[in-house]
């Protein structure tokens, strides 16, 4: 009884040790162990248009778009991945890090066979920047052929 509460006791100090490291952001990391950067000195994301409105498009048809951003902080942003909401949307981001004043894109391409209707495709971007990279949408209306 008395080695269980001890170790009960030794797991508690651990977990409070971790979480006031993380607090005070001398040893945090994110999911993707990358060292978290201080917000001041992080990388800043402006995206140009973070909604791109395809308009109407007949069942079947393909739409390409590229989302233009800017890295407006201090030091290089870096994208991990991009993910869409369906296998319909595929996503291309850059593989090298963009430096703080440079601009890059991520073009989108969304394949309309199967789907009808109003469509909103969120496309969520993995990255060192903070704040978060904001999400973007390819919206659009399919009728059928």
């Amino acid at each position: 009884m008395k080695k269980l509460f001890l170790i009960a006791i030794c797991s508690a100090t651990f977990i409070a040790c971790q979480n006031k490291a993380s607090e005070n952001g001398t040893v945090a990391t994110d999911s993707t162990s990358t060292a978290v950067i201080a917000e001041a000195d992080a990388p800043k994301v402006q995206v140009e248009k973070a909604i791109y409105d395809f308009g109407t498009i007949k069942q079947g048809e393909k739409v390409s778009y590229e989302f233009k951003f800017k890295n407006v902080g201090k030091t290089p942003l870096i994208i991990t991945n991009a993910t869409a909401t369906c296998g319909c949307t595929v996503p291309e981001y850059p593989s090298q890090p963009i430096k703080p004043g440079e601009e890059g894109t991520i073009k989108v391409i969304f394949d309309s066979a199967g789907k009808l209707g109003l469509q909103d495709k969120v496309i969520t971007i993995s990255s060192n920047a903070n704040p978060k990279f904001e999400e973007l949408h390819l919206v659009g209306d399919i009728k059928e052929k």
